[in-house]
């Protein structure tokens, strides 16, 4: 069957995922719409297709037993000189990505891989840019805040052609996704199903 290459995330609902997205796109970062908004859980990992059924089952039974947990974005950071990137920072419900990256990562599961460096919760503004375009990305998000409930996480494939969809969305315990929204450049199939809007509950950005 081959393999396949995919990536569990947050994603940081509407409409603030698609204003960050095309603020990426607008910093010169050309892989910007083929990458929805999101907080990592799980780096691009290459796994059998045929694992496909034991992921889907080992995601689900974390979510089930995973609560939502506030979330809120602060300002902006850089991973550079050792990394390429610029991000706006989780200023609240970082312990709740980290734990739940754990759980999805367990060392037992179908999705155990070890990390290139430590885990650090974040959202990626621009990433292997210019420097110059990089300091602009900093710049110009560094007021930049948004605030509301994560409620579950996503399972994604990259396509040939680089971009990232959605295969399926995970809600947390028994209640409806409210924050997995579809976004630009990120495609949710049908089993999916739409995820619901406005689970933000504030954002503002400050000039």
């Amino acid at each position: 069957m081959g393999t396949v290459t995919l990536g569990v995330s947050i994603a940081v609902p509407e409409p603030y995922g698609s204003r960050l997205q095309e603020l990426r796109a607008g910093f010169g970062d050309a892989a910007a719409y083929g990458i929805p908004t999101h907080v990592t859980l799980v780096p691009p990992t290459e796994v059998e297709a045929e694992r496909l059924p034991e992921i889907r089952a080992h995601l689900s039974e974390v979510a089930a037993a995973f609560g939502a947990f506030g979330m809120r974005l602060a300002g902006t950071g850089t991973f550079r000189p050792l990394s390429p990137v610029v991000f706006v920072q989780i200023v609240e419900g970082g312990t709740g990505c980290t734990r739940l990256q754990g759980l999805v990562r367990d060392p037992d599961g179908p999705l155990n891989r070890e990390l290139a460096f430590p885990y650090h919760p974040h959202v990626t503004v621009a990433h292997g840019i210019s420097e110059e375009a990089m300091d602009l990305a900093f710049a110009t998000l560094a007021d930049y805040e948004a605030q509301w409930t994560c409620a579950g996480f996503a399972l994604y494939e990259q396509g040939s052609d680089g971009v990232w969809r959605k295969l399926r969305e995970y809600p947390f315990g028994s209640g409806p996704v409210t924050g997995v929204p579809a976004q630009l450049g990120s495609q949710v199939d049908e089993a999916a199903g739409a995820a619901g809007a406005g689970a933000a509950e504030t954002a503002v950005r400050r000039s």
